[in-house]
């Protein structure tokens, strides 16, 4: 079989010596551009750097020294975009932008593109962007936050950047970026069909039609075919060129001055319109999608030659030998020293260290960076800050208005919070939790979003890589489920992957869990929360009460800030407005509010269990609708004679094991109460930890009570599938008769 890799290689000399380079029959001339001939020659050698990097790739996989082989080639076209803008632009990138990267680190002095880029091909842990992590097209320096093999998940996060720019502006607050950049963010034509790529674009146009500054340009590198899916022809010129407050340019990415200048244009409208940009760039793709992919088995090899000889290498070349620039040997030596020198530099990375140890792996997944301290707490004049609640303050009150509170005081001491969500602003939410937030911080502060967890979640990564500290709600759990890569995939995976360069602090509210009265279904009644467990270093917190949730969303808060976690504050509906414990009337789950104090603890050391009585026979371990349901069991276990201490997880990730093993420890029985379903539940984390800590504890002396593992229906036969109290008394029971029957036994 063809070795199309050296075929393609071997091409540019052969058709470069023979004459059969391209026709190009525009050629605008370079002062025309601002450009002159050594600028269009650097733009040439980028292009020709990164095909070389690509080559040599597979090169090395065949010698077990390359891990990566998605390349470049075919899309060399990009360096001219990156030509076209500044390094202060912040570029979100597909995976074909070899020659973007390449051309931007000429912008700053001392970068050494094809060293760092073949460390990345190599996984070497001196890779300056991920450690050794993925080959990442990524850079602090020059302003790349770090994508692995996108299908358009960093459209909404780029949309939020854009739109992070003219807020900013707005609130007259110093950000991250300039004041007058813009946002690249560039995607291939088949990823142009996913909802994700639909819905941040359709974001980005849904802001600018109601005249809000949203700098972007989304550059689609179109070459025809998604692996080996072909896109239908004008298929992306049809589906862009009309939409509305979005403008529209197409070029041929083949040719280096055309691309040029559309990229220019496109710059200057983002710019000084401060709109959206549809920047369509028509390119060919070269040596099948990757290394593994075997282009011949869906391509006649006459279908592959006629792409290869659209290779840009030889228009870039037609070009320089029409503008009389260089010479056909000129071309060559420039082509074969690149070659050797990438050469030179793949031998000396491929024996350097890498990553060998979980702990090495693993160091980066929470941001080691240097913790910033919060913002002191400021004078609040609460006769106008809670004007509206005057007649309430120094009352006992229920969760939602207790939260309300909480988050008052917290975007009066952090101006960056900025509060997003569906209904969030002059509604208040579905529950109140955020209302009067906009009476009192504005529009810019509390932002009503369109119907998109995507865009509402990316939106809010966007922010945070401006230097904001967004806080997200997403309405019901079940919502999450439409937009949870964005959590997975983008937020949580971006320090991981840039070695704690790159962050995106964030606190994400969300309203679920189940027990919900005369409302709900599966969509407002979710009571599984797994999805948040399986990502790495993302922080869940579960307020079950009003006493202590404004110290667990201040403390929140306090990690994304000075940690720049990822938070998900979950918020149990049925606990919202809930008042009594035991009987109608009684109050007493109602507190007063917990004024934040200088002194509140803002680390991860204090992420600490919380406790409800002392007794030593039984531990209860439970948190949300579940710690509430075993405070009403315990009173009426005490008149059994079982005495319980019933523990409140607060935080259901990382846990706080120590906390949990200690009153464990102390009691002679453990039940764990969960109200999420009984396969993926919390429930099995903490057997499993009670077993592997205490492995001298019988066995027989610790049971769970979870939900079965079914959707919640409508109505009273939600509460079928669910833990009650009477489960949580009988088992109790139940646990210490088998115990007293046990003892019987071992007496006779």
């Amino acid at each position: 079989m063809s070795d199309r890799n050296q075929i393609v290689k071997d091409n540019f000399a052969r058709f470069l010596l023979s004459g059969q380079l391209p026709e190009i029959h525009q050629i605008p001339s370079l002062e025309s551009l601002g450009l002159t001939a050594a600028e269009l020659m650097d733009m040439f050698e980028s292009q020709v750097i990164s095909r070389h990097l690509d080559l040599h790739s597979r090169v090395m996989q065949k010698q077990g020294q390359s891990f990566y082989t998605i390349g470049s080639s075919g899309h060399e076209g990009n360096a001219a975009v990156a030509k076209a803008f500044s390094i202060k632009d912040m570029a979100f990138l597909h995976y074909r932008s070899g020659a973007f990267m390449v051309q931007r680190s000429k912008q700053l002095a001392g970068q050494t593109p094809i060293y760092d880029m073949l460390l990345s091909f190599a996984a070497s842990k001196f890779d300056p962007i991920s450690g050794g992590r993925h080959k990442v097209l990524g850079s602090k320096a020059l302003n790349v936050p770090p994508q692995t093999s996108t299908i358009a998940s960093h459209l909404p996060k780029a949309m939020g950047t854009a739109f992070s720019i003219g807020l900013a502006r707005r609130l007259h607050k110093s950000a991250t970026l300039d004041d007058d950049s813009v946002v690249i963010c560039s995607f291939g034509d088949a990823s142009a069909n996913h909802s994700t790529a639909q819905g941040a674009i359709n974001s980005a146009l849904w802001a600018a039609h109601q005249s809000l500054a949203i700098p972007i340009v989304f550059v689609c590198e179109d070459n025809g075919i998604g692996i080996s899916t072909h896109t239908p022809e004008h298929w992306i010129e049809a589906n862009f060129r009309h939409r509305p407050h979005l403008h529209y340019i197409a070029c041929d990415g083949l040719n280096l001055l055309d691309t040029y200048a559309a990229s220019l244009k496109a710059r200057k409208i983002a710019k000084e319109k401060q709109q959206p940009v549809f920047l369509h760039i028509k390119l060919v793709r070269l040596l099948g999608h990757a290394g593994s992919d075997t282009e011949s088995s869906y391509h006649q090899t006459s279908k592959i030659e006629e792409n290869e000889r659209h290779d840009p290498l030889l228009y870039s070349a037609k070009l320089m030998l029409s503008l009389n620039l260089a010479t056909v040997e000129q071309l060559l030596n420039i082509y074969q020293g690149i070659s050797e020198r990438v050469e030179q530099v793949a031998n000396q990375v491929q024996g350097l260290a890498k990553l060998t140890t979980a702990e090495q792996v693993m160091e980066s997944i929470i941001p080691d960076n240097q913790p910033l301290s919060c913002p002191t707490l400021p004078v609040v004049d609460r006769e106008v800050l809670f004007a509206h609640e005057k007649h309430n303050l120094g009352k006992k009150q229920h969760l939602a208005k207790i939260l309300n509170w909480t988050m008052l005081d917290l975007m009066a001491q952090y101006d960056n919070i900025v509060v997003l969500g569906e209904d969030v602003a002059r509604k208040g939410g579905v529950y109140n939790v955020t209302t009067k937030l906009v009476e009192k911080f504005g529009k810019n502060r509390v932002l009503n979003t369109l119907l998109d967890e995507q865009s509402i979640l990316g939106g809010a990564i966007g922010l945070a890589h401006n230097g904001f500290l967004p806080m997200p709600e997403i309405q019901f759990l079940a919502y999450v489920h439409n937009a949870e890569d964005q959590i997975r995939g983008e937020a949580a995976t971006l320090s991981f992957f840039s070695k704690g360069q790159f962050t995106n602090p964030m606190v994400i509210r969300v309203a679920g869990l189940a027990y919900q009265k005369g409302f709900g279904g599966h969509f407002h009644n979710d009571n599984s929360f797994a999805v948040f467990r399986d990502i790495p270093g993302v922080v869940i917190a579960c307020p079950s009460n009003a006493h202590s949730a404004p110290q667990l969303l201040r403390q929140s808060v306090a990690l994304a800030h000075q940690q720049r976690r990822v938070v998900v504050f979950l918020e149990p509906i049925a606990l919202y407005m809930t008042k009594d414990l035991h009987q109608v009337g009684d109050g007493l789950w109602l507190s007063e509010y917990q004024l934040p104090s200088s002194t509140s603890p803002q680390s991860e050391n204090d992420m600490a269990i919380a406790t409800r009585g002392d007794g030593k026979d039984l531990c209860i371990l439970s948190y949300g609708n579940g710690f509430y349901l075993s405070c009403q069991a315990q009173a009426e276990l005490a008149e059994q004679g079982i005495n319980c201490r019933i523990v409140d997880l607060q935080w259901l990730a990382p846990l706080d094991t120590q906390g949990i093993i200690e009153q464990v420890a102390a009691c002679n029985k453990t039940l764990i109460v969960d109200e999420c379903r009984q396969t993926g539940s919390i429930s099995e984390a903490l057997y499993t930890l009670i077993a592997e800590q205490l492995p001298d504890k019988n066995q027989t002396d610790i049971a769970r009570i979870c939900a079965k593992d079914s959707f919640i229906p409508l109505g009273q036969a939600a509460y079928s599938v669910l833990p009650s109290k009477d489960d949580i008394v009988a088992k109790a029971k139940d646990m210490f008769a088998q115990s007293a029957h046990s003892k019987q036994g071992e007496t006779a």
